[in-house]
C-alpha cells in the first residue's frame, strides 16, 4: 500500500488512485462526523499491524500468551495532506504503549516524561522515598511518630502537586496558524480551571501537533479502542469513539481554531 521510502516515517502515504483521490476531494475536517472511509482504510491497516507486529509487547488482553496487567488502549489515525500534496495518514496511541512513548509507526508525544535524566523520574523517585518513609513509620504503630507522619503526608501532597504542575508546564499545543498555547492557559477558561491528569496524552492532540509542526493539512480523524477494558465497560474492542470531552475538548478547541 505504501512506498518503501516512508517505511520509517510517521507519515504513511496512500497509493495514488482515482478512488483514494475522489474520497479525499472536498474533505473538510470535523470531529463530529462518522469515521470517513479513508480513516477506515488507515485504521484497518493499523489494526493489522497491531495484530502481527513483533517489535514490542503490550498486554491488550487479547492473547493468553502475554503476561502482565491488561491495558486496553485508544489509537487514532489522522488523514493528512502534505505540503507536497501527498495524501496519507498519521497514527498515534493514548498515554504510553508497552511502557514507552516512542515506537515506530507512531507520532511522538507532546512531552516525553520518561526521558532519561528528566525531572519527572527524579520527582517520582522522591515521591517513592516519602511513601516508603511513611509506610515504615506507620508500621511501628507508635503514637510518637504521628506528627512526623502528618508532616510527611503534607510534604508528599505538596511535592505531588508541584511535580504535576511542572509537567503541565511542558505541554504546548500548536494550531493551524502555528500559534502555541500552554496546557495551563488552555484549561484556565474551563469550569475546572486546571488540567486533569493525563491531559495532552490522548491520540488526537498528538496527531494534530505532528501535522501542524510538519505543515500537513488535517482532513479526517478517527479513534478506536483496542483490547479489553477491565476498568470501564464503555470501551469496546475495535469500536470507534469521538475524542474525550474532559481532557481533549478544550485542547482541540484551541488546536482547531481558525
Amino acid at each position: 500500500m505504501h512506498n518503501q521510502v516512508y517505511r520509517n516515517s510517521a507519515f504513511f502515504p496512500f497509493d495514488e488512485s482515482k478512488e483514494v483521490n475522489s474520497l479525499a476531494a472536498g474533505l473538510t475536517f470535523s470531529l463530529n462526523d462518522a469515521p470517513h472511509p479513508l480513516c477506515l482504510l488507515a485504521a484497518g491497516e493499523l489494526q493489522l499491524y497491531l495484530q502481527h507486529q513483533q517489535e514490542w509487547t503490550h498486554n491488550f488482553g487479547l492473547s493468553s500468551d502475554i503476561e502482565g496487567t491488561i491495558i486496553g488502549k485508544m489509537f487514532g489515525v489522522l488523514i493528512v495532506r502534505t505540503k507536497r500534496n501527498e495524501l496519507g495518514y498519521l497514527a498515534a496511541f493514548s498515554g504510553k504503549l508497552a511502557g514507552g512513548n516512542h515506537h515506530a509507526k507512531f507520532v511522538p508525544p507532546i512531552f516525553d516524561g520518561l526521558a532519561e535524566g528528566g525531572f519527572v523520574n527524579a520527582g517520582m523517585t522522591k515521591l517513592t522515598q516519602i511513601n516508603e518513609e511513611i509506610s515504615l513509620l506507620e508500621s511501628y504503630k507508635n503514637e510518637a511518630y504521628d506528627e512526623e507522619i502528618r508532616l510527611l503526608k503534607i510534604l508528599r501532597k505538596t511535592h505531588s502537586i508541584s511535580l504535576q504542575n511542572k509537567i503541565f508546564e511542558q505541554y504546548h499545543f500548536l494550531n493551524k496558524a502555528s500559534e502555541s498555547k500552554s496546557l495551563i492557559e488552555i484549561f484556565e477558561d474551563t469550569p475546572y480551571k486546571k488540567p486533569p491528569a493525563g491531559a495532552g496524552e490522548c491520540a488526537a492532540p498528538k496527531l494534530l501537533q505532528y501535522a501542524f509542526r510538519h505543515e500537513m493539512e488535517p482532513l479526517a480523524l478517527a479513534e478506536f479502542w483496542w483490547g479489553l477494558s477491565p476498568k470501564s465497560a464503555s470501551w469496546k474492542h475495535g469500536h470507534f469513539y469521538n475524542p474525550c470531552q474532559e481532557k481533549c475538548a478544550p485542547i482541540l478547541t484551541h488546536m482547531l481554531a481558525g
